[in-house]
């Protein structure tokens, strides 16, 4: 609970106070006195120039933090006592609101949790980037090889922008918690900018607050943006937040009656702060708005004005862009030539443009609903209204709207024209509540021009349409595992500096983020070292193969190993003793002597770590350890029952991609399966499930329930323990029930992109079984006994 409280309540509050306090600082600076409702946004964009700045050097990149207070406190010091505006009250309703329904999706699930788990690797690439930049500069010198370090090595190092990415570790180093666990209230925050600038934005042709407070709460969730705010996506909401900060920047700027040149800071640090997000190419977001103020400039004061403001400008933007100008400058030397599936990236096609529109009736906005025809209705609504808003905007000279509008426009058509799929999905999301907002504005307007009943109907069909759009979506996200997370958490501050670390499990959080102090490296992943399977080559992306498919040579490598605990892994070998036994996972050591194995013989399976034998191989291992004065190391274990997911006993195949088992179950509402096995001695036995569980799944032995679990997301072939049972030689009768969750949860939805559930295994003890040793002489008595594997070892 008090990590919860320190997300979704210290957290925000911290990063408000520090954006409001730069924007103090920033309307003293410029002499312009800002909105309230812009105060933060503007803020926000100092925070991003500052953290840039700091992160040119490693000699300053460690100083961040203090800067980015010391400019907050400064802006409190210098701009508070001259602050004369009073709170408003809507203003502040609007914030909460908003805040509310982008947190809704993990709050009301209970847990202190991030979203998009395993749809998009790209959070825990941020977290790798972040973790960095907090103290070095654009370099890796002195990393060891690593999962950590390759990511940074693709990634980072090529001048990756981190604008939108600072504030966050800024904030996390101030409330003192991983930034991993403050990424969905951080985007959250970012979601309440985007209102607070929507707020400015419709305030000059919306008179009634309550009003204005309606258009924005049902404006700010449009459903794309929404949907990349529950996939991970950071730049489209801060891009969103800057594009209309410029819209309504540029006619306040150019409403100064005085010539003053310092009254283009604001807009210089809007501007330059979406170039610090998005890099320098960014600037087709820039365009519509910056041609306005020319035109603005030239209306209110002719050529000598347009000539005094730009030089202004250009000078001041060209300070602040130093940042840029270096990252830009990396980027440069690091483009990579783009296949079609990187033009799509994680996309599975090129989005709609419908979906500007801010209403997609699909849990998934990457996939089209099943039915258009209502979305296209809603659409219709949404472009007329959008169409009077601008009209009347037109009419009353209140630039702002059409401005805002012209600048999602161009930057839609541009990206989704001569951009990749990707970059144009990016731009649609950025827009869709700029337009979603001026559809509720014309709703609004003419409510306010006594079309009342009209002015409700527009504007109630548009919000059900978000709200139905946002709560499918609200059904359909993925919520990461944060116990499993947690404890690798612990594991990496435990074991921190002890030598290289395999993670066998396909876990990118693991090595780029939580385990990095560890240098830790998965099979199938980004790393520093070749894992190659014993069967040759490496493993496939997503995949976790078991210890004992991976190449002795590989695995000793690692002087520490971190394993799932299964029933069906496979015990490492024998040079490796058991550290760590927790709830998920268990870590493994070996001394830094030299290794006694000689041979290693695998004999289980990844789904069925116990196996027998041939014979003649035993004797051949025993005569290999007689010759080196040495023994035979090896592993007794009883099989494991595996259940495939529809309940048929037996191992399943093995699917290439993923190495997903075959026969998996995908059910479409509540299931049952119930099926017959054998257990074949009386003993304790455990109960693993592999595969998605959306809904709550339960499980029962002979009609007693073991245990109950939902929302589990994982990988193939990997499993959760689900309880304990003593069993009794004979048969028995495995149940598994899927469903039943109550419909108000998040992430109960069923997606396309699910990996089924299964198998099941039932087995007596995990992967910490003891070693026996025999001696060569007697290797005839591990015949036709059930091992996991035998070594031969020197002595």
């Amino acid at each position: 609970m008090t990590g919860m409280f320190v997300a979704w309540v210290a957290f925000p509050l911290v990063m408000g106070a520090l954006s409001l306090g730069c924007g103090l600082l920033l309307q003293q600076a410029s002499g312009v006195r800002l909105p309230g409702a812009l105060l933060l946004p503007g803020g926000f964009a100092v925070i991003v120039i500052a953290t840039q700045f700091a992160h040119l050097t490693d000699q300053t990149a460690g100083m961040v933090t203090p800067l980015v207070l010391a400019l907050a406190i400064a802006g409190y010091g210098l701009g508070f006592p001259r602050q004369r505006q009073g709170i408003d009250p809507w203003l502040a309703t609007t914030a909460a609101c908003v805040y509310a329904v982008f947190a809704a999706p993990v709050v009301l699930s209970g847990r202190l949790t991030f979203l998009g788990y395993m749809k998009l690797d790209d959070t825990a690439n941020y977290m790798a980037m972040l973790d960095r930049a907090m103290d070095h500069s654009y370099n890796i010198t002195g990393l060891p090889p690593s999962a950590y370090r390759a990511i940074l090595e693709d990634i980072y190092v090529g001048g990756y922008p981190l604008g939108a990415l600072s504030p966050l570790g800024v904030g996390s180093q101030l409330v003192g918690e991983d930034a991993l666990w403050l990424w969905q209230p951080y985007l959250a925050f970012l979601a309440v900018l985007v209102a607070f600038s929507l707020y400015a934005l419709v305030s000059r042709v919306i008179s009634s607050r309550p009003l204005r407070t309606v258009v924005v709460v049902g404006g700010t969730p449009a459903a794309l943006i929404y949907g990349y705010a529950l996939w991970g996506g950071i730049k489209e909401l801060s891009t969103a937040m800057l594009a209309i900060l410029i819209a309504v920047l540029v006619p306040l700027t150019m409403r100064q009656e005085r010539t003053r040149a310092r009254a283009v800071l604001p807009l210089a640090v809007a501007s330059s702060a979406m170039l610090l997000i998005l890099t320098l190419p960014g600037a087709v977001w820039l365009v519509p708005s910056l041609t306005a103020a020319v035109v603005l400039a030239f209306r209110t004061g002719g050529i000598r004005r347009v000539l005094h403001l730009s030089g202004a400008f250009v000078l001041t933007a060209s300070v602040l862009l130093i940042p840029a100008f270096d990252a830009s400058s990396r980027l440069v030397t690091n483009v990579r030539t783009f296949s079609e599936s990187d033009r799509l990236a994680a996309l599975a096609q090129p989005l709609s443009w419908l979906q500007v529109f801010g209403v997609w009736l699909n849990g998934d906005f990457k996939v089209p609903p099943a039915s258009l025809d209502v979305t296209y209705s809603l659409v219709v609504v949404i472009a007329a209204s959008a169409a009077t808003a601008l009209a009347l905007a037109w009419r009353r000279s209140a630039w702002e709207i059409p401005l805002a509008f012209s600048t999602a426009g161009f930057a839609c058509v541009i990206y989704v024209s001569q951009g990749s799929p990707w970059i144009g999905g990016k731009a649609l999301a950025s827009s869709s509540p700029i337009v979603l907002t001026i559809a509720l504005t014309g709703a609004a307007m003419v409510f306010e021009l006594g079309r009342r009943v009209e002015g409700s109907v527009l504007a109630g069909v548009v919000i059900v349409g978000v709200l139905w759009s946002n709560a499918l979506q609200y059904h359909e996200v993925w919520l990461a595992p944060e116990s499993r997370l947690t404890e690798l958490e612990a594991i990496g501050k435990r074991f921190a500096g002890q030598g290289l670390t395999m993670l066998t499990e396909n876990e990118p959080f693991g090595g780029n983020h939580l385990l990095r102090k560890m240098d830790a490296e998965s099979p199938s992943l980004r790393r520093g070292h070749y894992i190659d399977l014993r069967v040759g080559g490496a493993a496939e992306r997503g995949m976790s193969p078991d210890i004992d498919e991976i190449r002795l040579d590989h695995i000793q490598r690692y002087r520490t190993l971190v394993i799932r605990r299964s029933g069906i892994a496979s015990r490492p070998p024998s040079d490796y003793s058991l550290s760590l036994s927790g709830k998920e996972y268990q870590v493994w050591q070996r001394p830094d002597r030299p290794s006694r194995i000689l041979e290693h013989l695998s004999i289980g399976s990844r789904l069925q770590p116990a196996g027998v034998a041939e014979c003649s191989e035993i004797l051949r291992l025993g005569r290999l350890a007689a010759t080196n004065n040495g023994v035979l190391a090896a592993v007794r274990r009883p099989p494991t029952i595996i259940i495939q997911g529809d309940g048929t006993v037996g191992v399943p195949a093995l699917s290439e991609a993923y190495g997903q088992p075959l026969g998996a179950l995908y059910p479409e509402g509540p299931t049952s399966i119930e099926t017959g096995f054998t257990a074949p001695a009386s003993g304790q036995y455990s109960v693993w499930v592999a595969g998605t569980a959306r809904t709550r799944i339960d499980v029962s032995i002979d009609g007693r329930k073991l245990a109950s679990t939902q929302n589990v997301l994982q990988w193939p072939a990997i499993f959760v323990p689900m309880g304990t049972s003593r069993l009794a030689r004979g048969q028995h009768i495995f149940r598994l029930g899927y469903g039943g969750t109550s419909r108000l949860r998040p992430g109960t939805g069923r997606s396309a992109f699910d990996r089924g559930l299964g198998p099941y295994a039932i087995s007596r003890g995990t992967q910490d079984r003891p070693v026996t040793l025999v001696d060569p002489a007697n290797a005839r008595s591990l015949c036709g006994q059930t091992l996991d594997w035998v070594e031969a070892l020197r002595g």
